[in-house]
């Protein structure tokens, strides 16, 4: 079936739109299937100066490297020449770039052909599990595309999370001396350590100006963190100067810290030392589910407000019972009209007891049904011993 039955050989294709979510999913997945798996990775991505910022080992300059025990090849365009030789026996597009042409001839003349996975973006809507591992024949050539949609029930394809995730939390948020560590390599004092923190990772059009206001009239002390490039415009309008790493603002009960660009390993660390996490787009939203934490997720703007519908799924499954949440999470997403800010977060900040007791429940619900990266590899042992059978 494949070179390696236990372990095929993958290639991942990604181009970067999102900044750093897209390359975020791709890159975890890569290092699951490699680590857990033992499979031979290619990373194939366009934008390495994106990569480098949430993986510091990568080096932009250079075409191909090895990190963390992947290959990590630079996407520079269409017009690469490629044999059968090149072809692993997995291909793996995410998001439905389109593979160079002569890679897509090449995978035509490989025997046997790889299986072609088409990575789809994660939603919860009902129609993705009539779609989720359909078939798509290619028009020339013979190839099978499949789609593969990410979801949160047992008719998609799981979500991605690695062996003993939920361990590593629990020992850190069970551990104050190592929460409070963590935050002071950010200039978090322990007085800070021990109010509440809240981490912001937005996107630009954001309402900020009424959560901050709201925040600065407050009885209680919010601490914010922002890593840095985060809603430049209005952070540094807050701050009063440039948004870099360290800078720091006082106003009213609201402290604001600008972070660094963390990598990944850290920024789970940040999300599980948080009392509340805004986070956006994929790769965060589902990081901030296994933190077990109350979330807002800030979801990509699509045209004709589309992501509005798929933002609805979401809370019609996630937050049938948290009336507050769900209509601030609308408002920060421009899908209703927040009149009143300070309101809005006064309801949300009475519901979060009930929201951290969803967060954990939720957890253990989605993660029943199993993990994306066991998902895919069952799927793809299917589809090749069914196209074994075939020849």
């Amino acid at each position: 079936m494949f070179q390696n039955a236990s372990a095929p050989s993958l290639a991942i294709f990604c181009k970067v739109v999102d900044n750093y979510g897209d390359i975020g999913i791709c890159w975890r997945l890569a290092r699951q299937l490699r680590h857990e798996r033992g499979a031979a990775v290619t990373l194939w991505v366009d934008d390495l100066a994106s990569f480098r910022r949430i993986c510091p080992q990568v080096d932009p300059g250079v075409g191909e490297q090895t990190v963390q025990g992947v290959v990590v090849r630079h996407w520079v365009g269409q017009d690469g020449i490629f044999s059968a030789g090149d072809i692993p026996d997995v291909v793996i597009e995410f998001f439905g770039c389109e593979l160079p042409p002569s890679y897509v001839e090449a995978m035509a003349a490989r025997t046997p052909r790889p299986v072609w996975i088409n990575y789809e973006g994660l939603t919860a809507e009902e129609w993705v599990e009539g779609c989720h591992r359909l078939p798509s024949m290619h028009p020339r050539l013979k190839l099978t595309k499949h789609f593969f949609f990410p979801g949160f029930n047992e008719r998609t394809g799981g979500l991605l999370c690695e062996a003993g995730l939920d361990a590593r939390r629990r020992a850190f948020q069970q551990d104050p001396a190592r929460v409070a560590a963590f935050l002071a390599r950010f200039g978090v004092t322990p007085q800070e350590v021990a109010g509440r923190k809240v981490s912001l990772f937005c996107y630009p059009d954001a309402p900020l100006e009424g959560l901050f206001e709201a925040w600065q009239r407050a009885p209680q002390p919010t601490l914010c963190l922002v890593p840095e490039g985060v809603a430049r415009e209005r952070i540094e309008a807050f701050l009063g100067a440039a948004p870099v790493a360290g800078a720091s603002a006082t106003r009213g009960a609201l402290t604001l810290r600008v972070l660094p660009f963390v990598p990944q390993e850290d920024y789970d660390l940040l999300l599980w030392a948080c009392d509340l996490n805004f986070v956006r787009g994929e790769d965060s939203w589902v990081r901030a589910q296994w933190a077990g934490r109350p979330f807002v997720w800030h979801i990509y703007p699509q045209d004709e407000q589309l992501h509005h519908k798929k933002l609805r799924a979401f809370l019609q499954a996630y937050a049938q019972e948290l009336p507050a949440l769900a209509a601030f999470m609308l408002g920060w997403n421009g899908a209703r009209e927040v009149g009143d800010w300070t309101a809005a977060w006064m309801a949300l900040e009475a519901e979060l007891p009930r929201i951290a007791e969803q967060a954990e429940a939720w957890r253990e619900q989605v993660t029943a049904h199993g993990d994306l990266a066991t998902k895919l590899l069952d799927f793809v042992r299917e589809l090749g011993q069914a196209q074994e059978k075939r020849v």
